[in-house]
């Protein structure tokens, strides 16, 4: 039989025949075979919990302990069992001292580390291991638990250098050789390579952490980083969210195998142009990338790179032969480590990037905790608007409409209001956009048509003929996701209010920009005997030809013809043309014209030389309640704040 190889320094002097002296490697070996903390012998595994030994089943029949007694009382019997053991192995073995140098080893492990025998014995632990090992720490205080007897053996994953210079991946389990004494004499490792199965690991691990369009990290390497980078309590973190403008167009034009070229050109572009240590560049899915800096200097550092992100995409992309191009908006954060987590620091990143796509696209935009919470405000204002209406929290104001050549009161524009609990009166310019957003104006718009026109039967029931019009305001939406012929008929049926009484605004940009369904609404209620106002008169489409289609029978100017009126000023001078021509126009199509904002007296008289009809602000009366104002019509008197002139007439 071969003895086993041990490291020249250790090797036993030439004999003379017939006599036999035992070795250090041979007393190992006894020492080994005979003492009562030998290693077990199962195939290392990833670490795990030691389990202690199953005790026997039972007792050894009697024949069979006796040749047990036997084999273990024969010396030489032990030593060649062990030897066949330790050579016939298929998992590497090492016998080391405490010092780190090699006693012994089998073939499988010479193999394993691709030496012989003798060269893999004249290794020290610094020569086999190499120097940067995962969890070193770890299993430094692993095999100080072990040498202190704290447990029997310790399972590892080390790194072996191989004679190639290539490294293992390998499974150890170690355990102690104790003399009679209980003290520790050599350590037994049992080394398996496991290269393959951690190289297939790491494969399996790239994929899960890695986008395969692209080749960036993915969303869940992002956030395993962006936790990381959050953790450290005295660093700082940014972020650049962006979303590719124009993207959609792409795909839907160009097809989605185009789509995807654009993005994996996209990514190689932005790795090129701002990649570095301390940045990750992440696909989040879909046109989303992400860019963290782990470590940030500062605000000015990440609004740099978002700066440079925008270059980056100036240029066109040369794909299938065809330009194309793209551009960014990009949601801007840094923050402190200590004072966020990875959910807000990434929900500040998206509502960033929601503005800077809302203010136009190819920009970024920065985290303002203050307009975030006023985003917030308006949110919660959204989910409780339809319920305020059914718990009565909106009520209507009206402001008079008056006519210019004698001051009496003509009509009234019904003007919605919020009297909100917690928050108390919120601005209509607050309310009236989130109404329309949100589908609320609907059900708002259907409650002020009814109010209204239940106030203004009253009113017409009280005066008779001089009862004054009464004017509502729609928007299109309303005419789109609701049947308004049948809401306003119906308001009108049950208030008894006559049509020639009520009056329906819609603003220039929302009446001459749709066409279909809205212009047949407004021709069927003109023909019902509706009059029908086109708002804001001038900030729109002003396109002429539209007042000869449509059923208009007003025209209400934008107040910032009238801020002007009067005035000496060039820009003033351009207001009298522009409104004298507006109402000389609207007179030979039959149409009245009323002019809102009017606040001083100079434009009063401005109106009136430009034979203006009608004129609506706070120079005659500011809105009131529906109980003001049925006082001042039962009086008679004209609305407080009429300047003299009108009052003199």
């Amino acid at each position: 039989m071969e003895t086993p190889e041990r490291a020249p320094a250790q090797g036993p002097a030439e004999q003379p025949t017939g006599q036999r002296k035992e070795t250090p490697a041979e007393n190992a070996t006894d020492a080994a075979t005979d003492t009562a903390t030998t290693t077990a012998t199962s195939a290392p595994t990833d670490d795990a919990p030691d389990e202690p030994a199953p005790e026997p089943a039972s007792e050894p029949a009697p024949e069979r302990a006796a040749e047990l007694r036997r084999l273990d009382a024969d010396p030489f019997t032990g030593e060649e069992r062990f030897r066949a053991v330790f050579d016939e192995s298929g998992i590497g073995i090492r016998l080391g001292d405490l010092e780190g140098r090699t006693v012994m080893v089998n073939q499988a492990f010479a193999q394993m580390i691709g030496h012989s025998r003798p060269a893999a014995a004249a290794l020290h632990d610094a020569d086999l291991l190499h120097p940067d090992q995962e969890g070193a720490e770890e299993a430094a205080a692993r095999h100080r638990d072990l040498l202190a007897g704290r447990v029997d053996r310790v399972k590892l994953r080390r790194r072996f250098r191989h004679s190639s210079g290539r490294l293992l991946w390998t499974s150890m389990t170690m355990s102690l050789i104790r003399d009679a004494t209980g003290q520790p004499v050599y350590t037994l490792s049992l080394v398996e390579d496991i290269s393959e199965q951690h190289e297939l690991q790491e494969r399996l691990r790239h994929q899960a952490q890695h986008d395969p369009l692209t080749g960036l990290p993915n969303r869940a390497l992002f956030f395993e980083r962006l936790e990381a980078a959050t953790s450290g309590q005295d660093a700082r973190v940014g972020v650049c969210y962006l979303d590719l403008d124009g993207f959609k167009a792409v795909n839907d034009t160009l097809g989605h195998h185009m789509g995807d070229d654009l993005l994996a050109h996209v990514a190689d572009r932005l790795a090129d142009r701002i990649g570095a240590a301390d940045r990750l560049i992440a696909r989040m899915g879909g046109d989303e990338f992400v860019v963290l800096v782990e470590r940030s200097t500062g605000l000015a550092q990440v609004t740099a790179i978002a700066e440079e992100v925008l270059r980056a995409l100036d240029a066109p992309f040369e794909i299938g032969g065809q330009r194309v191009s793209v551009s960014a908006s990009i949601g801007v954060v840094e923050q402190a480590a200590a004072q966020t987590t990875p959910a807000e620091l990434m929900t500040a990143a998206d509502a960033s990037l929601y503005w800077a796509k809302h203010e136009g696209k190819g920009r970024w935009r920065c985290w303002e905790p203050d307009r975030a919470a006023r985003e917030v405000t308006r949110q919660r204002l959204a989910t409780t608007m339809r319920p305020a209406i059914e718990q009565g929290e909106f009520h209507l104001e009206y402001q008079p409409l008056v006519d210019l050549r004698d001051g009496a009161l003509r009509g009234v524009e019904a003007l919605v209001r919020w009297n909100h609990p917690r928050l108390g009166r919120i601005a209509p310019s607050v309310f009236i956009g989130l109404a329309e957003e949100t589908g609320a104006i609907v059900p708002l718009g259907r409650w002020i048509l009814t109010e209204a026109c239940s106030r203004a039967a009253e009113w017409a029931a009280a005066i008779g003929r001089e009862c004054p019009f009464l004017s509502v305001n729609l928007t299109v939406r309303q005419m789109w996701e609701s049947d308004v012929v049948r809401d306003v008929l119906r308001a009108l049926e049950v208030s008894g209010l006559p049509p020639a009484l009520l009056q329906l605004e819609l603003t220039e940009s929302d009446l001459l920009g749709d066409a279909g369904r809205p212009v047949e609404a407004l021709n069927e209620l003109a023909h019902a005997g509706v009059r029908i106002a086109i708002d804001d008169f001038g900030t729109g489409y002003s396109n002429l030809a539209y007042l000869s289609m449509l059923p208009v029978h007003a025209l209400k100017l934008d107040g910032m013809f009238v801020q002007g009126f009067g005035t000496t000023d060039r820009s003033g001078s351009r207001n009298d043309t522009i409104v004298t021509a507006l109402v000389r126009l609207a007179h030979s199509l039959g149409i009245t014209v009323t002019a809102e904002g009017v606040e001083r007296e100079e434009q009063v008289s401005g109106l009136r030389a430009a034979d203006c009809d009608l004129a609506q602000g706070w120079y005659f009366a500011r809105p009131v309640s529906a109980e003001d104002l049925t006082a001042m019509l039962l009086r008679g008197t004209p609305p407080p704040g009429a300047g003299p002139a009108v009052r003199d007439r």
